[in-house]
């Protein structure tokens, strides 16, 4: 477990610590992380109320835990980059109860609570560890994990490339990870930010939709938000070493409750030609979840990669 006395130093060192839930300030991605977090800095008060939480998140994007699970990993040395308030540690422990989870994360703030929340399911078999955002660097031996786990987070580091090495390195040569990262080809990009903000409500229009994304995701001052088309992340993922291949795609729920606008985004003559392509041509599956080109098109991709 980190000691407490080096977290105390890097929480003394941050200049936002208290439980901020947002500020419009202009933050680095330590000071961001450190202000804001996906529980809003919630204080768990007991397992079953954990619980509850956690099984509440998973249901906000259908079908996440059928392709990024916390289950059937006992026994194997996991290590969670980016874990923010624990949400998945929680679920190694809970589901995968003989495996020894690490986590790691740029936030002191989520570091602390995700330490007592960890410690309300009885977290002998995790240890959290504060990193530096801005050194790729991870304090384990090569080839030291069997698996890699990491949810929501590579599209929000400065230096994706650096950052797949580094892990590439601790992961074990038999071993395997598992990234989720925004998906391109998603209802959030081309119905969300192309069409009911951009072309409906006139917001950001007159900046790159790149950018518009990004405001989009994390509240509008997040650093750094990408999204990828799954083509671009697999040879990224390849320069660095790895085989990779899309496992499958999750759909938030916000995004199912505004595909009743989809018909009304094509029929605007102002939407660009992009967006209505991809709307035209999607299809529903027996969930009626949205598939583009055979794939479900939500905004949460992940990805299985292994050493080459």
């Amino acid at each position: 477990m980190l000691a407490k006395e080096i977290l105390k130093d890097a929480l003394k060192s941050l200049p936002i610590i208290k439980h901020i839930v947002y500020s419009p300030r202009k933050f680095g991605n330590r000071d961001f992380w450190t202000a804001y977090n996906v529980t809003q800095h919630k204080r768990f008060q007991s397992r079953e109320e954990s619980l509850n939480y956690l099984n509440w998140r998973n249901s906000q994007y259908l079908f996440y835990e059928q392709i990024m699970p916390t289950s059937g990993f006992d026994g194997l040395k996991i290590l969670d980059y980016g874990c923010g308030p624990c949400h998945d540690v929680v679920g190694f422990l809970e589901n995968s109860p003989k495996s020894f989870v690490t986590g790691v994360d740029m936030s002191a703030t989520s570091i602390d609570e995700g330490m007592a929340r960890v410690n309300l399911h009885g977290g002998s078999n995790a240890d959290l560890h504060f990193i530096d955002d801005q050194n790729a660097k991870l304090p384990f031996p090569d080839n030291h994990f069997d698996y890699v786990h990491s949810s929501g987070v590579l599209h929000h580091v400065e230096d994706i490339e650096t950052l797949l090495t580094e892990l590439r390195r601790v992961l074990k040569p038999s071993g395997f990870m598992r990234v989720m990262l925004y998906n391109y080809n998603s209802i959030w990009m081309h119905l969300h930010c192309g069409y009911v903000l951009r072309t409906k409500k006139g917001v950001y229009k007159n900046i790159s939709l790149a950018e518009a994304f990004k405001r989009t995701t994390d509240t509008k001052d997040c650093p750094v938000s990408r999204c990828y088309k799954p083509a671009e992340f697999i040879d990224l993922a390849r320069q660095r070493g790895f085989d990779a291949a899309l496992t499958g795609v999750a759909i938030s729920v916000d995004e199912m409750r505004i595909l009743d606008q989809r018909l009304d985004a094509i029929k605007n003559i102002n939407l660009p030609g992009e967006h209505r392509s991809f709307l035209c041509n999607l299809s529903f599956d027996g969930f009626g979840r949205p598939m583009h080109e055979g794939v479900v098109a939500g905004l949460d991709a992940v990805y299985e990669l292994r050493k080459k």
